[in-house]
């Protein structure tokens, strides 16, 4: 007999752990909020939370500095980018961009409608 779990099993625990800690996270800050944001409707919840738990799976993504909302499907990113090559503009040109990575994840996810951004986007330090 054998102790160890099946291949998979840690990676499914550890997800499921991510998504449970995220929709407690959710609860507990919805506890205090204002009524407009407690009255968002069960569905956007559930999406919001599918997206955050795919942008912290996501490694090529900045979900530590990304705060999604969504409203009837339409989801809004907002944050602080640090990136390579962007001299502080809005939207950083050429492709591989942040912004694009961003939308592909969240687009992938069933019910999202559209994405609005509203990045910030700053140069990173040279040292």
């Amino acid at each position: 007999m054998s102790l160890r779990p099946e291949p998979g099993t840690v990676r499914k625990r550890t997800s499921a752990l991510r998504l449970a800690t995220v929709i407690c996270a959710l609860v507990v800050a919805n506890l205090g909020a204002p009524e407009s944001a407690a009255a968002q409707s069960p569905a956007d919840l559930a999406l919001k939370v599918r997206i955050e738990t795919a942008l912290v799976a996501a490694s090529d993504v900045p979900a530590d500095s990304i705060t999604v909302a969504v409203r009837q499907g339409v989801v809004t990113l907002t944050g602080s980018v640090v990136c390579q090559e962007c001299g502080g503009r809005r939207t950083p040109g050429g492709s591989g961009t942040t912004q694009q990575s961003l939308g592909a994840v969240v687009r992938a996810i069933p019910g999202v409608a559209s994405v609005e951004f509203k990045l910030e986007y700053q140069p990173r330090p040279r040292p």
